[in-house]
């Protein structure tokens, strides 16, 4: 099991928040994310928004730390990237 997820330098409800996702599936993701006690309203089309207090939660339980245009190739790759306006 191998979940990414970059910087948290995306801004949002005054907080900086990163993108935690799988190459592999959705289900991987879910799994991973409800393990490391994320809710699923955090999910989002492809990935889920982790504040950057949760950050280093996601790298001790295993995400490997990825830079964001990285994190968009390789969801790309596997077929997993849902971008607003396409339907799921």
């Amino acid at each position: 099991m191998t979940l990414y997820i970059d910087p948290p330098t995306w801004p949002g409800h005054g907080r900086m928040w990163s993108h935690l996702v799988s190459d592999i599936s959705f289900e991987e993701l879910h799994t991973f994310a409800a393990a490391i006690g994320c809710p699923a309203r955090a999910f989002e089309r492809d990935h889920y928004d982790l504040p950057s207090h949760r950050y280093a939660d996601a790298v001790a339980a295993g995400a490997v730390e990825i830079g964001s245009k990285e994190l968009v190739r390789r969801l790309t790759s596997a077929g997993l990237r849902r971008p607003k306006g396409r339907p799921a």
